[in-house]
């Protein structure tokens, strides 16, 4: 280990039941000869980390204590969600899936050495630090004139959007559906098909999201609590043909509403009545959790559909390195345009676990997409 220290963001749960968050000081591993020292400048707070982060614990519940350097933020967990983290009994747990920074050190190896100095992203968790030591071959060195800031979200969402279309490829699909569209994550998607001439039909939750989309150039923006969702629904899947969705919103009626919208759009114009339905397949993959509730399926969709799980790195697992470079390497060359993401604010280590902060990043509502920058006003 080397000298150096900085703080880091950790997670544990208690054998009480309890959440507990804190700021520790750690000492920075010592580089190996293909690792390099990152000083993290910024890291986004996605849906993904707040999972880890808060481990389903009632934030409202929530109270402070410790001192002003190294506050800590307690939590109760309720019984149902203690039961899916029991595995992670007395762990305090890094947290932070992405970021971007600078190379301060590197080992010994030509690869690592070339990145000193370099602005890079990484996707390699435990990014909520001001030092993260890393394999070099797990940076992506970000164009000239890129700050942190906007390489802070390369991996998370821009893959997460290109796996989609990659998958629609894969699958032999021709069009998308993806729900609580009006996300940074919805954003980017929106952009990305239509430089790609990808038909898609954004569902989002509010009626002030319609003009986000449509100023971007969306055709197709549905709000899901409307009287009229289900026919404009409809419609737009005869329109674009869609037949597979991406839904972030996980729980109650949404996934069976789009699968039975699906149908009806397959069945429009059939020649004949088939009592099990048309004969096209309809695919519905939950990649989110913003509805914790379970997941109501009203079986009016036929027999020829699926519904299962999505996650990023699995799909990058299933391609292989070299096509998931690819994805990179369009990222980095459009991470100030089409994969360009925007925050609501930005706050320090210390200022994330201040408790009217979290009331605010932990609601995961549009516009509230928070940045953390580990080395402000902080001293390494």
């Amino acid at each position: 280990m080397s000298d150096e220290s900085g703080l880091q963001l950790r997670s544990m749960v208690k054998q009480d039941g309890t959440l507990e968050l804190s700021v520790v000081r750690i000492a920075t591993p010592e580089p190996g000869p293909d690792e390099v020292v990152v000083r993290v400048e910024a890291a986004p707070l996605n849906p993904s980390d707040l999972g880890l982060l808060f481990a389903g614990a009632d934030m409202s519940t929530a109270t402070t204590s410790g001192t002003q350097d190294y506050p800590v933020v307690t939590a109760t967990i309720p019984p149902p969600a203690f039961r899916s983290v029991a595995a992670r009994l007395g762990q305090s747990l890094p947290v932070g899936n992405e970021g971007a920074g600078v190379v301060v050190r590197a080992g010994t190896s030509d690869e690592a050495r070339a990145l000193i100095g370099k602005t890079v992203a990484i996707l390699g968790g435990a990014m909520y630090a001001q030092f993260r030591t890393i394999k070099a071959n797990q940076c992506l060195v970000l164009p000239s004139g890129t700050t942190p800031r906007e390489g802070a979200s390369c991996f998370v969402n821009p893959l997460t959007v290109l796996g989609m279309v990659e998958t629609m490829k894969a699958e032999g699909h021709s069009a998308l559906v993806h729900t609580a569209a009006a996300s940074n994550l919805g954003q980017m998607l929106v952009k990305t098909c239509l430089q790609d001439g990808i038909p898609l039909v954004n569902v989002v939750r509010r009626p002030e999201q319609v003009a986000l989309l449509k100023a971007l150039g969306a055709k197709h923006v549905l709000v899901s609590g409307a009287a009229t969702f289900m026919d404009e629904l409809t419609e737009a899947l005869v329109d674009t043909g869609a037949t597979l969705a991406f839904d972030a919103i996980g729980g109650g009626k949404l996934a069976s509403q789009i699968l039975t919208c699906m149908e009806a759009a397959a069945c429009r114009g059939a020649g004949e009545y088939s009592r099990y339905g048309s004969t096209r397949h309809k695919q519905l993959y939950i990649y989110g959790g913003l509805d914790r509730s379970p997941t109501e399926l009203t079986r009016s969709f036929g027999m020829a559909w699926g519904i299962g799980g999505w996650l990023l790195p699995f799909f990058l697992q299933k391609i292989g390195p070299a096509a998931a470079q690819g994805l990179r390497e369009r990222v980095a060359a459009e991470i100030k345009t089409t994969f360009a993401s925007h925050y609501d604010k930005e706050v320090s280590l210390l200022e994330a676990l201040r408790l009217e902060e979290i009331a605010v990043f932990g609601m995961q509502a549009t516009g509230k997409k928070y940045l953390i920058t580990p080395n402000r006003g902080l001293s390494g």
